[in-house]
């Protein structure tokens, strides 16, 4: 898979490529060959869906706490104004 290929995929079909590639690589229905491929492939998709977990968890919100670290409001996570 190319990168900007894989760059234009959602999480939702890098996941289901992803579990596609599992149960292929679980049944035993892939050649050895094959079986390698796929498993570069599935490393490729994993940090892919894990970069955009990551990147959807930062943009969720943000905690403020006061001087006392206890939280007293959240914010949206993003640069301030």
């Amino acid at each position: 898979m190319e990168a900007a290929e894989l760059a234009a995929l959602s999480f939702e079909d890098a996941l289901k490529r992803l579990e596609t590639i599992v149960h292929r690589l679980e049944s035993g229905e892939a050649s050895l060959e094959d079986s390698i491929g796929l498993y570069t492939e599935g490393q490729t998709l994993k940090a892919h869906c894990e970069a955009k977990l990551a990147d959807a968890t930062a943009r969720i919100e943000a905690i403020q706490q006061n001087d006392a670290g206890e939280a007293i409001a959240t914010r949206p996570f993003g640069p301030t104004a």
